[in-house]
């Protein structure tokens, strides 16, 4: 039986998570990251089956090694011009 991962190991993950988000280049992936970040923790914050629990942070973990890979992978072939959400308006 895995057991369950405390409190503070869960708020690390989500920080960590939306920490990962912000390393993409581009504007649409860095909030697509973010938003399905929030929305997956929303969804399993009323989780009280520990084997369900066990089991959503483990998917949270392999999500965050799968989102650094994909910001590494981002960097290599990221977009030159700005998108229209990031240019600087007087």
């Amino acid at each position: 039986m895995t057991s369950l991962p405390a409190r503070s190991e869960v708020l690390s993950l989500f920080r960590s998570l939306l920490r990962t988000s912000r390393e993409f280049s581009d504007y649409n992936m860095r909030k697509y990251v973010k938003r399905r970040t929030i929305d997956a923790f929303r969804h399993n914050r009323n989780l009280s089956d520990p084997a369900a629990v066990a089991a959503a942070f483990a998917d949270g973990k392999s999500q965050l090694g799968m989102a650094k890979r994909q910001a590494v992978l981002y960097s290599f072939y990221a977009p030159r011009a700005k998108n229209v959400m990031e240019i600087n308006r007087p």
